[in-house]
C-alpha cells in the first residue's frame, strides 16, 4: 500500500516536471529530480522492509515533507491536520469547551485562570484549583491533548469535575455546559494614569481589529489622552490585521507593500481616514520576540511619524506566508513574498547557512544589532533616520527587565502561584475590590515571612543574600498573582506593570511623542 501511494505520489510530481522545456539541460534536471523520487521510495521500502522496529508510515511521510521544506527559508513549515485545526481556532479567535487556561504541575491538572465570561468562570472555578477527575475518572497523570479531548466539546454538552482547592477539605463538584470560548488577542488594557492608556497586544487574530476598537473606546471613556501600544513578545498573525490595526492610528498614505514571484502575492496596502484616531500621542513598545505583524504596525507607525518606537530592535520576519491545502488535511506554509514598510524597508534578518535555532536565538543574543553603522538607512515622512535590514531598530533604546536568578527560580517552581492560592485560604478577609487591593494592599514583614516557610515546604531553597537582593521584585510578584487569584489575569498584569522597567522608561517619554506630532 506504501509503495502504491509513493508512485503516485512520484507519478503526479512527475506530471508536474513534465511540461515541455526547451533545451536538454532542462530536460537532463528533470531526469535528476526523477531519480531522487525514485531513491526516496527506495528508501521508504527499505525502511519497511528492514528497519529493525515498526514504524508508522504516515509518520515518516510527514518526516519528509519536513525535510523538503527545511531547504527554504525558517518560516516554510508543515501542519498535520489537528495541528492546522489548532492554529485556525487560534487564528479564527475562539474554541468550544469550559474556557480555562491550565498547566499540569507535577501530573495535576491546575487552572492558571478561569477565561472571564466562559462556563468555568461562570460555576465559580478559581485560579489555583486543581481538576482531579473528570466524568468521575481520574485527572491524574493526564496529559496535555487528553485535556483537550476531555474538557473540549461541542456548544451545550455538559461535562462534569472534581476540583481540590486549597483551604478546602472536601473535594468541590462542578458540572459545566460547554459553550463557545473567545481567544482574547487583546488579554489588557487599562488606564496606567489619568490620561496615560495601555493596550496589550499579545497576539494577531481574526478579532484583533474588533478588539483594539473596542479597547480605545472604553479607553477614551475614562479620560484617555495619550497610549502605549505595547507588541512585546508578540509573535505576528494574519497581514490583513497588522494592515487594520495600524490603520487605527494612520490617517492617510502607505501601511505595507509586498512583492513576489506571482502577481497575486504583490501588493499595496493603504490607510484609510474612516475609524482613524490619529491624533493623541503615541508610543508603541517593541522587543526582540516582536514579529511580523508586530513589525508591520511598529513600522507604519514609525515611517509615518505617527509614533514614537521604544524598546529593543524586533525579530525581523519580512516574509510573507501562503497556505497550500494538502491531501491528508495538512497544510504547507510557503513563502509567497517579502513585505516593506511605507518607506521601503525590508526588515528580514539574514537566515541563510544557519540552523533554525541558531537563527531564533540570535534574534535574542546579538547584541551587536543595537548599533546601525551596517544598516541600510531610509527615512520618515519627516525626513527622520531610520534602519532597514534586521528587524524595526526602535527609536529610543530602553533597558529591559532583568528578572534576578532566584525570580527566575522562583517562578519555575510555580512558587508565586502556589502561594497565593495558599495564602488566600488563610485568610478570612480581603480587600472587597481591585482598586482598593491595588492602592491599600501592601506584601509585609509577615507575608515575607510566611512566604519563606512556604518555600521551606517545599524544598525551594535560596540564599538569604539573594533573597533580600530581590525582594522588591519578589514582593511584586506575590502581590501580583494574589491579584490574579482574586481578579483574574488582567489584574494580575497590572500589578506586575508597576514594576515594570520598560513601562515606567515609557512613561517618561511622552514629551518626545507628543513633539513628534507637533513637528
Amino acid at each position: 500500500m506504501l509503495k502504491k501511494k509513493l508512485i503516485f505520489v512520484l507519478v503526479a510530481l512527475a506530471l508536474v516536471f513534465s511540461v515541455p522545456l526547451p533545451s536538454h539541460s532542462c530536460q537532463a534536471s528533470e531526469a535528476n529530480v526523477y531519480v531522487q523520487l525514485q531513491s526516496l521510495i527506495d528508501v521508504m521500502n527499505y525502511i519497511k522492509s528492514n528497519y529493525v522496529e515498526e514504524t508508522a508510515q504516515s509518520e515518516l511521510i510527514d518526516g519528509a515533507i519536513d525535510g523538503v521544506l527545511r531547504q527554504l527559508d525558517p518560516h516554510c513549515y508543515y501542519l498535520r491536520p489537528r495541528e492546522l485545526s489548532n492554529m485556525a481556532e487560534r487564528l479564527r479567535g475562539d474554541f468550544e469547551g469550559i474556557g480555562i487556561m491550565f498547566d499540569i504541575r507535577d501530573g495535576v491538572l491546575t487552572v492558571i485562570a478561569p477565561i472571564e465570561g466562559s462556563p468555568a468562570d461562570r460555576v465559580g472555578l478559581k485560579a489555583g484549583d486543581k481538576i482531579v477527575k473528570i466524568d468521575g475518572k481520574t485527572a491524574l497523570g493526564i496529559t496535555t491533548q487528553e485535556v483537550y479531548q476531555k474538557l473540549r466539546g461541542p456548544r451545550g454538552t455538559k461535562v462534569n469535575v472534581s476540583v481540590k482547592r486549597e483551604g478546602e477539605e472536601e473535594l468541590l463538584e462542578f458540572a459545566i455546559v460547554r459553550d463557545k470560548i473567545p481567544i482574547y488577542s487583546i488579554p489588557s488594557f487599562f488606564m496606567l494614569t489619568s490620561e496615560i492608556g495601555y493596550i496589550w497586544v499579545a497576539r494577531f487574530s481574526q478579532r484583533t481589529d474588533y478588539e483594539l476598537e473596542k479597547a480605545l473606546r472604553q479607553l477614551e471613556s475614562q479620560g484617555m489622552k495619550k497610549l502605549v501600544l505595547d507588541l512585546r513578545w508578540n509573535g505576528g498573525g494574519p497581514l490583513l490585521q497588522a494592515v487594520k490595526v495600524a490603520d487605527k492610528f494612520i490617517k492617510s498614505g502607505r501601511i505595507c507593500y509586498t512583492q513576489g514571484r506571482t502577481s497575486d502575492s504583490t501588493q499595496e496596502y493603504y490607510a484609510t481616514e474612516e475609524g482613524t484616531y490619529p491624533y493623541f500621542p503615541l508610543i508603541v513598545l517593541i522587543n526582540h520576540a516582536s514579529a511580523s505583524a508586530s513589525e508591520i504596525v511598529a513600522g507604519a507607525i514609525q515611517d509615518c511619524d505617527r509614533g514614537l518606537v521604544v524598546g529593543q530592535t524586533s525579530f525581523g520576519k519580512g516574509l510573507v506566508q501562503g497556505q497550500f491545502k494538502l491531501r491528508n488535511g495538512g497544510a504547507i506554509f510557503l513563502t509567497i513574498a517579502h513585505w516593506y514598510t511605507p518607506s521601503g524597508r525590508l526588515i528580514q534578518r539574514p537566515y541563510r547557512n544557519k540552523s533554525r535555532a541558531d537563527y531564533v536565538a540570535e534574534a535574542f543574543r546579538d547584541t551587536s544589532r543595537s548599533g546601525n553603522e551596517a544598516k541600510p538607512v531610509f527615512h520618515t515622512l519627516k525626513g527622520r533616520k531610520v534602519y532597514g535590514g534586521g528587524g524595526i531598530t526602535p527609536d529610543i533604546v530602553l533597558k529591559g527587565r532583568n528578572s534576578g536568578k532566584l525570580q527566575r527560580k522562583l517562578r519555575d517552581r510555580n512558587a508565586f502561584f502556589d502561594f497565593a492560592a495558599y495564602y488566600l485560604g488563610t485568610q478570612p478577609q480581603m480587600p472587597e475590590n481591585f482598586d482598593q487591593f491595588q492602592q491599600n494592599f501592601q506584601v509585609d514583614d509577615s507575608i515575607i515571612l510566611q512566604f519563606k516557610d512556604f518555600l521551606f515546604s517545599r524544598k525551594i531553597g535560596f540564599s538569604p543574600e539573594d533573597f533580600q537582593h530581590e525582594l522588591g521584585s519578589i514582593k511584586n510578584s506575590i502581590k501580583a498573582e494574589i491579584a490574579g487569584e482574586l481578579w483574574g489575569a488582567e489584574e494580575k498584569y497590572q500589578i506586575y506593570l508597576e514594576k515594570d522597567p520598560e513601562v515606567l522608561q515609557t512613561i517618561e517619554l511622552f514629551d518626545k511623542a507628543e513633539q513628534l506630532l507637533a513637528e
